[in-house]
């Protein structure tokens, strides 16, 4: 079996580097180094592997934190800064972190935690490592239905779903009662209430089919939440129309069609229900503004719980810990989980908005495109077998032994999916993409005076009503998706099993 087919996903021009060019990022790299350590960093290169601490942490037992990286990718101070910071949280009166490393998509955060972080915590949990773009996600599925047949009504489609996702046409009011289930039991709570009395374009859904779906989300879409959490304006009446609901959201956020260009490992593949030649689609996004609400509310708490009169933590991260006050941390926990749930029910209604489309279009009413696999990758979640300990993902997967794993390019670049080996490397875990080159900012500031090869926009078909979007995401914003899947690959973390071609993405 090959090891992984990346090059099509890549920039030819990474791998093909003469010795000049090597010469000049090594040179880069020296600078780095030295000017960290200047501000008391230090940093050590092992392969694809950079351990970073601050040098004032040895006395106070602060783990290094690891990055994994591939060997041409730039190293990014502030980022570092940010993952040092992480190293040494800890609470005062009792819980520190145990672990840090990072996923090659490694990049500086807006919240000052670096995407693609990864933390274990003992006695403690960090709302601000998730933030509020709690259980941001991936979800895939495929379609037996040639790729041309979908094209030659293409105008026809792009109408529909633009209706659905960005123009309110979706239709899919929620009883105050499945709200409530859905906020405390996730996907499984939500079908069986919303199974009970469907409302507006969900009387279309195939219930049974999603209910036999549930095995293909990671930890069934259920987490132990609570709707006390929830914004007060979605628990008012008995029937709620949410805006929020079956809506992608901004950034790097998307609902993708993508074609199966390639198989690698047939044997999983077959096992995953992915054939080489098949219609995909992708989906990434989260909890929207219910993750943003919880978000919001849980960094002031934990703020206003840190104990009075001691030194605030560097970079604004405060831990809530069992020890200072257990009740508090459980009740983050909880919040952090009632946003999750509706995140994976936000991915789910998406997906099934687009499916109803296509058996529409196609006149195809028993069209299954079954689901591949839906996970996170910005959640807190216990660590498996170890007590009063959790992992924290900014940016980064689930990706334990045979777990599927999704990986997804720019819109202009392959994307890809695995299957995790669960390696301690990066406490089972992946990376969530490809990671950014360039900040949004800077897209606007200089994009807009790049032509669409520089971009990397020629061929791209994107939808979207923002203009701006479209060169805030293009594929010149993203580092190259090949060496990020390369790299893990040869680090054990994950083997590939099949490849996606782009065809057309939605960006709100």
């Amino acid at each position: 079996m090959a090891k992984s087919s990346t090059a099509q996903g890549a920039n030819p021009g990474v791998k093909n580097r003469n010795k000049k060019n090597r010469k000049k990022d090594e040179r880069k790299r020296a600078r780095v180094f030295a000017a960290l350590a200047r501000e008391g960093l230090d940093i050590r290169r092992e392969g694809a592997i950079y351990r970073v601490r601050r040098r004032e942490s040895r006395a106070r037992d602060v783990p290094v934190a690891e990055v994994l990286l591939p060997e041409d990718f730039r190293l990014e101070a502030k980022a570092l800064r940010q993952l040092a910071s992480l190293a040494g949280a800890r609470h005062p009166v009792g819980g520190h972190a145990c672990r840090v490393c990072a996923s090659p998509d490694f990049h500086p955060g807006d919240s000052g935690v670096a995407i693609g972080s990864i933390v274990e915590t003992h006695g403690m949990v960090i709302p601000g490592a998730v933030g509020s773009d709690i259980n941001c996600g991936m979800r895939m599925h495929v379609v037996d239905v040639p790729v041309d047949r979908l094209l030659a009504r293409r105008d026809e489609f792009v109408a529909l779903m633009k209706g659905d996702y960005f123009f309110g046409t979706r239709d899919l009011p929620m009883s105050a009662r499945a709200m409530a289930a859905m906020f405390r039991g996730g996907l499984p709570a939500w079908l069986a209430a919303a199974r009970e009395e469907p409302q507006g374009r969900a009387r279309a859904v195939d219930f049974a089919q999603l209910e036999r779906e549930l095995e293909r989300v990671h930890l069934g879409g259920c987490l132990e939440g609570h709707e006390r959490w929830a914004p007060p304006d979605l628990l008012e009446g008995e029937l709620i129309r949410d805006g929020g609901l079956a809506t992608i959201g901004g950034g790097n956020h998307f609902v993708e069609l993508q074609l199966v260009e390639e198989v690698l490992d047939r044997r999983r593949a077959y096992a995953l229900g992915v054939r080489a030649g098949q219609l995909a689609f992708m989906i990434h996004s989260g909890s929207r503004g219910v993750g943003k609400h919880i978000g919001a509310v849980w960094r002031d708490r934990a703020r206003d719980a840190w104990p009075t009169g001691l030194k605030h933590p560097e970079g604004g991260l405060y831990p809530l810990s069992l020890n200072h006050d257990e009740r508090e941390l459980h009740r983050y926990l909880e919040a952090e989980a009632t946003a999750a749930n509706y995140g994976f029910v936000n991915r789910l209604l998406l997906a099934e908005l687009l499916r109803l489309r296509l058996r529409e279009l196609l006149r195809m009413p028993a069209l299954e495109a079954p689901l591949v696999y839906d996970l996170p990758h910005n959640i807190t979640l216990p660590r498996p077998g170890a007590s009063q300990r959790w992992i924290t993902r900014k940016g980064a997967c689930p990706a334990g032994r045979e777990q599927p794993v999704i990986i997804p390019g720019s819109m202009g670049a392959s994307s890809f999916l695995l299957v995790g080996h669960g390696s301690d490397r990066l406490l089972a875990s992946a990376s969530h993409g490809a990671g950014r080159a360039r900040s949004r900012f800077s897209m606007g500031r200089r994009g807009n005076k790049q032509d669409e090869d520089e971009l990397g926009l020629t061929g791209v078909d994107c939808i979207t009503l923002r203009a701006e979007r479209r060169i805030e995401e293009a594929p010149a914003a993203y580092k190259p998706i090949g060496p990020v899947v390369d790299c893990q690959v040869e680090a054990g973390v994950a083997s590939v099993v099949a490849r996606m071609r782009p065809i057309m993405t939605f960006k709100a």
